[in-house]
């Protein structure tokens, strides 16, 4: 079974991507699901992200405080370290466990929005990059979060550059015409996808 990890911008169309692929059948993983699932109450994970980081970092009824702790790793590359230390070793894993599962299908989607950045590119056969152009990509994280140009920019330099993550592609989709046009681009790699698995 083909083993494809899906990445892109922030505002590139993974979601709909993502969304697409399923409506064709395909089974998608989800990074930043699994990643709400391991800081779940009663996971080992949320007792040592306690643990290191005191009971500041729980609510009160005992769930994870995202806000409280994406502000205290913030700019503290020590603290933050620390954090994925606990997190990613386990996302891996279950990323593992669930693409073993999907013995059904001819390939799998992993939907990893920082792919290259926490360095997932060695668990997939082929890394599919879904591609805008940055002017694109702003208009639509405002229109779709209300977020102002400061939060974009942010988050945009926090990510790989572009030109590095297409470089780094096996596969690009580029969203920057149509809806019909991205949901036709998407059914032609379906197809590649499955002649892939079957040779």
């Amino acid at each position: 079974m083909l083993k494809v990890g899906l990445t892109g911008g922030i505002g590139c169309g993974k979601s709909t991507a993502v969304r697409r692929f399923r409506e064709l059948g395909v089974p998608v993983i989800e990074a930043d699901l699994i990643a709400r699932e391991v800081v779940a109450i009663g996971q080992p994970a949320l007792d040592e992200i306690a643990t290191l980081f005191g009971h500041q970092a729980l609510q009160g009824d005992g769930s994870l405080n995202r806000s409280w702790l994406r502000q205290t790793v913030f700019g503290d590359s020590l603290r933050l370290q620390q954090l994925e230390s606990i997190l990613h070793p386990r996302i891996r894993t279950e990323i593992l466990n669930r693409m073993a599962a999907c013995t059904h299908s001819a390939y799998v989607i992993v939907d990893v929005p920082l792919l290259f950045e926490k360095d997932y590119t060695q668990l997939f056969d082929r890394i599919l990059v879904i591609d805008c152009l940055p002017d694109q990509q702003r208009t639509r994280v405002q229109v779709r979060d209300g977020s102002d140009d400061t939060v974009i920019t942010s988050i945009m330099q926090s990510q790989i550059e572009r030109e590095a993550r297409l470089q780094r592609a096996n596969d690009i989709i580029s969203n920057t015409s149509s809806i019909t046009d991205f949901y036709e681009k998407i059914n032609e790699i379906n197809n590649r996808y499955v002649k892939f698995s079957e040779a």
